[in-house]
């Protein structure tokens, strides 16, 4: 390190001394996990639950009281090509149905509930999907939804939308036959800027610099105290921007 950068280092740290570690935009996934994981509980005990696009079926585990089915089209790998943000390892383990999303081997009506997350941004024709729920749900019948509002190219190349605003879901529910009854956000403007300042050393190491200078570490650090304290005060920042949504809506 230079001297001046050690002297510059020195002069913010005593103008700006360090606070509490900060948690900020790192608590995306468990927000959702907890989410939907509460939704499953809340099902009727006993019911077809058809977790379509279910990966390698983390939310099973919270389905016990459930008759649980699982669909995916099971093609991913992310060896094929090593572009974007990839899983390391994958295994969809023994899935129950195997099949395109928009066209599953069930009878119409044939669950109570369908869990579909983080899924149909990697679905080249979304709309075909909520058609075939519409089809499989019954009136009554319980859609819960995640998706990203914004999102990094991932599990290339099945990832074909960046996200989906609530406009989305405001429109295209009613049209297939569902009326939405719960729609939150998962974090906010600043919960999502400070995600992508988190990752900012790791992107560096593969697409950028070598290495961040330590000032710039520190500027780093000092940003995200200033978004911690903005997303605990801010006020609908979600409108323009966050993780992405979490809806339940029901088959009428």
């Amino acid at each position: 390190m230079a001297w001046k950068e050690r002297i510059g280092l020195k002069i913010i740290s005593w103008l700006f001394p360090l606070k509490a570690e900060t948690t900020v935009g790192t608590q995306n996934e468990r927000n959702r996990q907890d989410w939907v994981a509460s939704q499953l509980r809340g099902l009727p005990a006993g019911i077809r639950l058809l977790d379509a696009g279910a990966g390698e079926m983390q939310y099973k585990k919270y389905c016990e009281h459930l008759q649980y089915i699982s669909q995916d089209f099971a093609q991913y790998d992310p060896k094929n090509l090593p572009v974007g943000l990839q899983m390391g390892e994958w295994n969809y383990g023994k899935l129950d149905i195997v099949s395109d999303i928009a066209h599953i081997p069930e009878a119409n009506g044939s669950f109570g509930a369908i869990l579909c997350t983080e899924v149909l941004e990697h679905i080249p024709h979304p709309l075909e999907a909520l058609k075939e729920f519409g089809r499989l749900l019954p009136s009554g019948g319980q859609l819960i939804l995640t998706a990203p509002f914004c999102s990094m190219t991932h599990f290339a190349p099945y990832h074909f939308y960046t996200g989906f605003s609530p406009y989305f879901y405001e429109k295209y529910l009613p049209e297939n036959g569902f009326k939405i009854v719960e729609m939150s956000p998962n974090g906010n403007y600043f919960e999502y800027l400070a995600q992508e300042l988190n990752r900012l050393p790791s992107m560096t190491d593969r697409y950028g610099l070598a290495e961040i200078p330590p000032i710039s570490k520190r500027s780093i650090q000092l940003i995200l105290e200033l978004l911690q304290e903005n997303s605990l005060q801010e006020k609908g920042s979600s409108e323009l921007l966050s993780f992405g949504w979490h809806v339940r809506a029901e088959k009428l």
